[in-house]
C-alpha cells in the first residue's frame, strides 16, 4: 500500500474515530457529575493528570524510537528496525514493573492527602484502576504501536481505539444508570483496555520480519534522556494546573477547569487528525528529501493556521451558550465565566501554532538542542501559576499558561527556520498575523449576523454553529489566498495541475 493510501485511511479513519470520542466525551462528563456530583468529576481529572506523571517512567523511549525508525522503514531496512524495537522493548519491560510498584504507592498515599468527602478505598480502587492500563500498555503493546504508527498503519490502532471507546462508553452509560460504584466502572474499562492490547499482539504477526531477539540498538534511541527532559517540562506545563488547583481550590474548581478544558481539547484533537494522518509520511521525507519536506510542511502550516484559528472563532462565540447547555442543573459550583472562554481560546491558539515548526524539531531530532528552552517555558508556566493561583484563583494559573505559551512559541517558531529551515522566520509571523486578523473578523461578522439568533437548546446551536463553521473557514481559507502571496501560488498552481488542465 503507497503512502497516500495510507495518508487517506488514516485520515478517514481518525475522522470517525474523533467523531465518536467528542460524543460520548461531551456525554460522560454531563453524566458523572449530575450522576455522582462535581467532587467525583474533580477527582477522575485530578486523577487523570496525576497519571500523567507515572508515565515519566517511559523515559522519552517512545517518542525517541518513533524518530529513529522513520529513516530505516522510509529504507525498508528490517535489522534497522529490529535493533530500535529491541531496544524499545527492554527498556519498556523494565518501565511497565516500575510503573506498577508506583500505581500502587499512589493509591495507597492518595487518599490520604486529598480533601474529598469519598470513602478511602473508593479513591484507592479509582487510582489503581486508572492506572492499571498503562501497566499493560508499556509491557506489551507499547513498541508495537510506534512501528504502525512509523509504517503509515495509525488507522490500525485507531479503529481499535475506535471499537474500544464504544464499547467502554456504552458499558459506563449503562453502569451510570444503574448507578455502580464508580471503581467498578473503571474496572470494567481496563477489561476492555486488555482485549485491546490482545489484538494488537495479534495483529502484529502480519510482520514476519519483525523479531525483537537481535542485539538491542541502543544508540539509536539514545536521545531517550533529551526526550525525557522535553516530557518532564511538557508535563509540568500541561498538567500542573490541575494539581495546584486541587491543592489551592478544590476538587469543584477542577471540575470547572475540566469542563472548559474538555470543548478546547476536543478541538484540538479534531485539528490534529490530518497532521496525524500524514505525519508518517512528512517524517521519512525529512529524513530522505529535505527541500521536498520544505514544500510540505509550508503547505500544512499555511492550511492549518486557517482551520486553528477558523474553528476557535467559533468556540469563542459558542462557548458561553454551550456551558450553559452543559451544565443546567448544575448548581454546586458556577460553570459559565466568559473570562475563563478567552484565556482557554488564547491558551489553545498559542500553543498550536506552533504545531508545524515543533514537528519539525522532532522529525530533526533536536532534542538536546532545545532542552534549555522547554525547561525556561515550564519555569515560567509553574511560577506565574503557583503566584496567580493566590491572587486570581483559576485565572492566574491560565494566565500562566499564557505567558509561558507567549515564550515558548516564539522560540519555536523562531529556531525551527533559523536552524533547521534555514530561512527567516518571517514567513511564519505572516501568517500568523493575518489570521489574527481575519479571527477578529470573524468574531464582528458572528456578532453582526446571530444577533437575533436565540441559542437555547442543543438544536439551536448546531446549526449556528454549522453556520458560523462554515463563514469562518471561507473568510480564513479565502483571506490567506487572497492576501498571502505563498497561498495565491499555491492556488493558482493547483487550478493549472488540476482544473485547467482537463477543460
Amino acid at each position: 500500500m503507497n503512502n497516500r493510501k495510507k495518508s487517506l485511511k488514516n485520515l478517514l479513519y481518525l475522522i470517525l474515530s474523533q467523531a465518536l470520542t467528542i460524543a460520548f466525551g461531551l456525554l460522560l462528563p454531563r453524566m458523572f457529575v449530575v450522576s455522582y456530583g462535581s467532587e467525583v468529576n474533580g477527582l477522575l481529572n485530578s486523577l487523570n493528570q496525576l497519571l500523567v506523571y507515572l508515565s515519566l517512567f517511559e523515559a522519552g523511549v517512545g517518542t525517541a524510537t518513533l524518530q529513529a525508525l522513520y529513516k530505516p522503514m522510509a529504507r525498508e531496512d528490517w535489522d534497522g528496525i529490529n535493533g530500535v524495537l529491541a531496544a524499545t522493548n527492554e527498556y519498556y519491560h523494565k518501565t511497565g514493573r516500575w510503573y506498577l510498584l508506583s500505581l500502587t504507592v499512589l493509591a495507597v498515599c492518595y487518599p490520604l492527602v486529598v480533601d474529598s468527602s469519598l470513602s478511602y478505598l473508593t479513591v484507592f480502587g479509582a487510582v489503581f484502576f486508572s492506572g492499571l492500563g498503562n501497566v499493560v500498555l508499556f509491557y506489551f503493546q507499547g513498541k508495537y504501536r510506534f512501528l504502525l504508527q512509523a509504517d503509515g498503519k495509525l488507522y490500525i490502532t485507531t479503529n481499535l481505539a475506535t471499537v474500544t471507546t464504544i464499547l467502554t462508553s456504552i458499558a459506563k452509560i449503562i453502569l451510570i444508570y444503574l448507578h455502580a460504584n464508580i471503581v467498578f466502572i473503571l474496572a470494567f474499562s481496563f477489561l476492555l483496555q486488555c482485549l485491546q492490547a490482545a489484538y494488537i499482539l495479534w495483529y502484529i504477526r502480519k510482520y514476519p520480519r519483525l523479531d525483537l531477539n537481535v542485539l538491542p540498538n541502543y544508540a539509536a534511541i539514545s536521545q531517550k534522556n533529551s526526550v525525557l527532559v522535553h516530557q518532564i517540562s511538557t508535563l509540568i506545563f500541561r498538567n500542573t494546573d490541575v494539581l495546584i488547583l486541587t491543592m489551592a481550590c478544590g476538587l469543584r474548581v477542577v471540575s470547572v477547569y475540566s469542563m472548559f478544558k474538555l470543548v478546547t481539547s476536543q478541538l484540538e484533537s479534531i485539528l490534529g487528525i490530518p497532521l496525524s494522518s500524514i505525519s508518517f509520511v512528512l517524517g521519512q521525507t525529512y529524513q530522505t528529501d529535505r527541500p521536498l519536506y520544505i514544500r510540505q510542511i509550508d503547505l500544512v502550516e499555511s492550511y492549518y493556521s486557517a482551520a486553528l484559528y477558523a474553528l476557535f472563532s467559533v468556540a469563542l462565540f459558542l462557548f458561553l451558550p454551550f456551558m450553559r447547555l452543559y451544565t443546567a442543573g448544575v448548581t454546586d459550583i458556577n460553570y459559565v465565566d466568559p473570562w475563563l472562554a478567552v484565556l482557554f481560546v488564547l491558551a489553545s491558539l498559542l500553543d498550536k501554532s506552533r504545531t508545524s515548526m515543533l514537528s519539525t524539531i522532532q522529525y530533526a531530532g533536536h532534542f538536546k538542542n532545545t532542552l534549555r528552552q522547554t525547561i525556561l517555558e515550564s519555569a515560567i508556566n509553574l511560577t506565574v501559576s503557583l503566584i496567580g493561583v493566590y491572587f486570581l484563583g483559576i485565572y492566574g494559573v491560565l494566565l500562566g499558561t499564557v505567558i509561558a505559551l507567549l515564550y515558548r512559541t516564539n522560540d519555536i517558531i523562531l529556531y525551527a527556520n533559523h536552524k533547521l529551515l534555514f530561512r527567516s522566520a518571517k514567513r511564519t509571523y505572516s501568517i500568523y498575523l493575518v489570521d489574527i486578523a481575519l479571527f477578529a473578523l470573524t468574531q464582528v461578522l458572528f456578532r453582526w449576523l446571530f444577533a437575533g439568533v436565540s441559542m437555547d437548546s442543543y438544536f439551536s446551536l448546531i446549526l449556528v454553529g454549522f453556520a458560523a463553521t462554515c463563514l469562518s473557514l471561507c473568510v480564513l481559507i479565502c483571506g490567506q489566498s487572497l492576501l498571502l502571496p505563498h497561498c495565491r501560488a499555491f492556488i493558482i498552481q493547483f487550478l493549472r495541475s488540476k482544473v485547467f488542465r482537463h477543460s
